[in-house]
């Protein structure tokens, strides 16, 4: 397979993150030039290649200034499997809660999503045609074999395999007209019944417990490759579009090839995947020597570090290597200290970038020039409702000096806290919005301190609003 991650400069990747994400320059930089090493690995003699190493980082700044979402967006960026997970889910081995291998896992199941989709879109023309000549043949009563009867397996009764179908026979007359009604629409509103594949797990989730969810993943795919209960189908009625829906899915499996798939998705995983460790500083033990809420931070730290440093982890589809996955790890280090993390974890993250506490300035920019800006996602909410909603310079001025403000008089979130002004400030007209459609609501200054100030005065009410 030809495809892969995309290759960009490190220009280039900081210009994308731009349009997201304001200002923290240096970590935009950092991540850049580690996403860049990798392409430039590539390129190496191989005697050479398996020996460089990524630069793992890590970002130290406060809650809400740009850190989760700048490896979100480097990950979409370079097309690349990523996985976001929070350190303090994890504990040391022996205790109940999620082992540290499972992230592995969970990345070369992102990677094996990503590669799928990218095959089967290289397949969907063809699925296309396959699943409109499928639903052609049962619309004409042609594909309507019931299913056959279930088949005892010890003591329980099992759904047999499905037959595959013979090569189908070249369409009649009728059956053309009914494809030319099919795709001009016409047959839509009617339904038909499929056999279509039945994904859920067999355990129901009986270990719905700390810890309990890798149990029953490997306890499913063992139980799923039984007899009777491989390839199990449940009969559906659904409308034409969601029959087309399901048959283009269902021929475009049997199109891809799902083994060059795994394949590919154990390699793109070692090669080119980025595991987000956030909240790094919640394992970091800020005691030495001493048991209480610490006596499993520095187990969790231990545990991680054969996976950041290059092991090899056992999975449903094969052994996979760590050695060159890219670990950015994240965390507010307001109480604890990078320090107090254990040195064979600290020489592991070379890269250390402080990121800026966002101020006035910077909210402003927010609310203005990303891409998916706030108040861009709220003028498209409310156009839905024919609400014409702009907001004037002066009230973006006044809305970022209200955030700015919430966020020294209370907890610092960053960001996040223009999320909580907005809402208080379009609450009623989300309420109504409905109710004035064909209307236009401009928002200034005046409009966002009258229904703001009464807030912030009363500081028990600011407390849990803004």
């Amino acid at each position: 397979m030809s495809r892969g991650p995309r290759s960009f400069t490190p220009r280039e990747i900081v210009g994308e993150l731009d349009r997201y994400i304001v200002g923290q320059h240096k970590a935009k930089r950092a991540v850049a030039i580690a996403l860049r090493n990798r392409w430039r690995r590539q390129q190496v003699a191989p005697e050479l290649r398996d020996e460089i190493a990524p630069k793992n980082i890590i970002l130290i700044g406060p809650t809400g200034c740009g850190k989760t979402e700048i490896a979100r967006r480097l990950a979409k960026l370079a097309q690349a499997p990523f996985v976001k997970v929070e350190a303090s889910k994890f504990t040391e081995v022996g205790y109940v809660g999620r082992d540290v291998e499972s992230i592995v896992r969970d990345l070369v199941e992102n990677a094996l999503q990503l590669v799928r989709a990218e095959a089967v879109e290289e397949v969907r023309t063809r699925a296309a045609e396959l699943a409109e000549e499928r639903l052609v043949q049962i619309l004409s009563g042609r594909d309507a074999a019931p299913p056959p009867p279930a088949t005892p397996f010890g003591p329980f009764m099992f759904a047999p395999q499905p037959a595959q179908p013979a090569s189908r026979a070249p369409l009649t007359a009728d059956q053309l007209e009914l494809r030319d009604r099919l795709r001009r629409g016409e047959l839509d509103a009617r339904e038909v019944e499929l056999d279509v594949a039945d994904n859920a797990s067999p355990l129901g989730g009986l270990f719905a417990m700390p810890g309990g969810g890798d149990m029953e993943a490997k306890l499913g795919d063992m139980l799923s490759n039984l007899p009777g209960m491989k390839g199990r189908s449940k009969r559906r009625r659904v409308r034409v579009p969601e029959a087309r829906r399901l048959l283009e899915a269902e021929e475009a499996g049997k199109l891809v090839d799902m083994d060059g798939v795994q394949r590919e998705a154990v390699e793109r995983a070692e090669q080119a995947g980025i595991v987000f460790l956030d909240e790094i500083d919640k394992v970091a033990s800020r005691q030495h020597g001493g048991g209480g809420p610490d006596v499993s931070r520095e187990g969790v730290q231990r545990d991680l570090l054969p996976i950041v440093e290059g092991s090899t982890v056992s999975t449903k589809y094969g052994p996979v290597k760590t050695d060159h996955v890219l670990f950015i790890a994240a965390g507010a280090f307001h109480v604890a200290k990078v320090s107090d993390l254990i040195p064979e974890l600290q020489g592991r993250f070379p890269i250390r970038v402080e990121l800026q506490s966002l101020e006035k300035a910077d909210f402003v920019r927010i609310l203005t020039e990303p891409k998916n800006a706030l108040t861009r996602q709220y003028e498209a909410l409310l156009r839905t409702e024919g609400v014409t909603l702009t907001f004037t310079e002066d009230a973006i001025e006044a809305l970022a000096g209200y955030a700015a403000e919430a966020n020294e008089r209370a907890e610092n979130i960053g960001a996040r806290r223009l999320h909580t002004i907005l809402e208080a400030l379009l609450e009623e007209i989300s309420f109504t919005a409905s109710e004035r459609s064909d209307t236009e609501v401009v928002l200034d200054a005046a409009r966002v301190r009258a229904t703001l100030s009464p807030i912030l005065v009363s500081g028990d009410a600011a407390r849990y609003i803004l």
